[in-house]
């Protein structure tokens, strides 16, 4: 049904910041927000010689600015620290599990933003799952109904084959947005309806006139 999705292909550092404004608003937002961020700091180097409060101004499309603002002023300075520059393309070369593990040390790096930049911009295999895939992945049964958010992105990466990570991430989401919502899913027009334990649990419980 949507065939093979495309994607923009950052760097790492520029993937995990564009995550780190996506959280909690649209990807519309997340691209205004991130496109101002590197207006206003060419180099990354210049966010951590600017106030913060530059940082929250300049991400203010992307929503919860006085929350982001100080994690990616924080996420660039541990880099910095660590790396001695903000740059983490050397990640490319670890196993999957220690990129896995350097990423997550980083301040308010949890497991879905770690999984899309090890997925997207430094070409590990990681499953990401944000939720709209844990939705619609509990509805066609395809996890356990009481898996948590985190063990399910080592679930969906059992289920998948490394080469299908991307496509069916990005085509999970947009099921998720288009047809399977959180409220009043559009079952009829879904694809998957078929297969779906949830779709043939509502035609049961719908009560005919």
């Amino acid at each position: 049904m949507y065939g093979e999705p495309a994607w923009e292909i950052k760097t790492p550092v520029d993937e995990l910041i564009s995550t780190i404004l996506s959280q909690n608003t649209n990807d519309a937002n997340r691209d205004k927000a991130f496109t101002a961020l590197r207006a206003r700091f060419p180099d990354w180097e210049d966010v951590l010689e600017s106030p913060v409060s530059d940082v929250v101004t300049a991400i203010r499309p992307a929503g919860l600015g006085p929350q982001k603002g100080p994690r990616i002023r924080n996420i660039l300075e541990t880099i910095q620290k660590t790396r001695g520059r903000i740059e983490i393309d050397f990640l490319r070369g670890l196993p999957p599990d220690e990129a896995r593990a350097w990423l997550r040390e980083l301040p308010g790096v949890g497991p879905k933003t770690a999984a899309i930049v090890m997925l997207f911009a430094l070409g590990l295999p990681a499953f990401p799952v944000d939720t709209h895939i844990y939705r619609v992945t509990g509805r066609l049964g395809l996890r356990p109904a009481n898996l948590t958010v985190e063990a399910a992105h080592d679930a969906m990466a059992d289920l998948f084959l490394p080469e299908q990570y991307d496509t069916a991430h990005l085509n999970l989401i947009r099921l998720g947005r288009e047809v399977c919502h959180a409220r009043k899913p559009e079952c009829p027009r879904c694809p998957l309806r078929s297969m779906c334990p949830y779709y043939r649990r509502l035609k049961h419980t719908v009560r005919k006139p």
